[in-house]
């Protein structure tokens, strides 16, 4: 497999089934390929964490479905999110952007563990810690998840999300007696160019 340094826009029309010229009505070189793709997946992970952060329930069902959004973000809903481990790459103006978009939302998970610690439903530790602990474990996946493998993204974050949950707990059996909002599995997969044009924002 080639990295991101060896690839160019001729192979990344190639894999996308579109023809260069196309391909460069979209973007105007793989960086801002890159930089859409974080973006875009950013964008749906602070959604979801706003989204968990307005309901009226548990401190561990709202981490909960924080930890499954994320992983099926970058396992099977938006092509290219998994080059979340890329960002290097990019453009300092566009590093800082993502970067300050990433704090934001790991900021937002660190304050839900620290609610749920505050309630007494998860077990004192340190926030910050906690919460890179469980962001890191779910970013890595990407590097060994197989779609042609045994278990499928949806079934990978649920169990994933129950280990996490379960070490935050303040009384682990709790765990078999918390009612979670499991999502129906989906599937939206598909190429980052379909649907409305749109060029990075930030150059």
């Amino acid at each position: 497999m080639r990295g991101f340094a060896e690839t160019g826009m001729r192979d990344i029309a190639a894999a996308a089934a579109l023809s260069p010229a196309n391909l460069y009505n979209y973007f105007r070189g793989k960086h801002e390929i890159l930089f859409f793709c974080q973006d875009n997946s950013l964008d749906r992970m602070i959604a979801a964490l706003d989204n968990a952060r307005r309901m009226r329930t548990s401190a561990a069902t709202k981490v909960r479905m924080v930890i499954v959004s994320h992983l099926r973000c970058v396992l099977d809903e938006v092509e290219g999110s998994a080059a979340h481990l890329l960002t290097a790459a990019l453009p300092p103006r566009q590093q800082r952007y993502l970067v300050a978009k990433r704090d934001k939302y790991e900021e937002g998970v660190r304050n839900l563990i620290a609610a749920g610690m505050r309630s007494g439903e998860f077990a004192p530790c340190d926030s910050a810690l906690a919460g890179r602990a469980i962001l890191g474990g779910l970013n890595w996946s990407v590097q060994w998840f197989n779609p042609e493998g045994p278990l499928t993204a949806a079934e990978i974050a649920e169990r994933f999300a129950d280990y996490l949950i379960r070490g935050l707990l303040a009384r682990p059996d709790a765990l078999r007696r918390l009612s979670f909002a499991r999502e129906p599995p989906r599937a939206v997969r598909g190429p980052v160019l379909q649907g409305e044009k749109k060029r990075a924002a930030v150059r």
